[in-house]
């Protein structure tokens, strides 16, 4: 792997650890929320999340 996906990947296990360090209590409940939603709509936001990330990849490495 090239240090540009290590460094990407760093990164979102940066991200990702920032709720729950910060606020586990809304990190609890925001997760709740998520396992309460029908399959189809968690699909569609995890899309919605997806496609905003390779957009915003692509103004970055443009």
């Amino acid at each position: 792997m090239s240090d540009d996906l290590w460094a990407a990947l760093a990164l979102v296990l940066v991200f990702e650890g920032l709720l729950p360090f910060i606020s586990p209590r809304a990190y609890r409940q925001s997760v709740e929320q998520l396992a309460a939603l029908p399959d189809r709509t968690l699909r569609l936001v995890a899309l919605g999340i997806i496609m905003l990330g390779l957009v915003l990849l692509g103004l970055v490495r443009g």
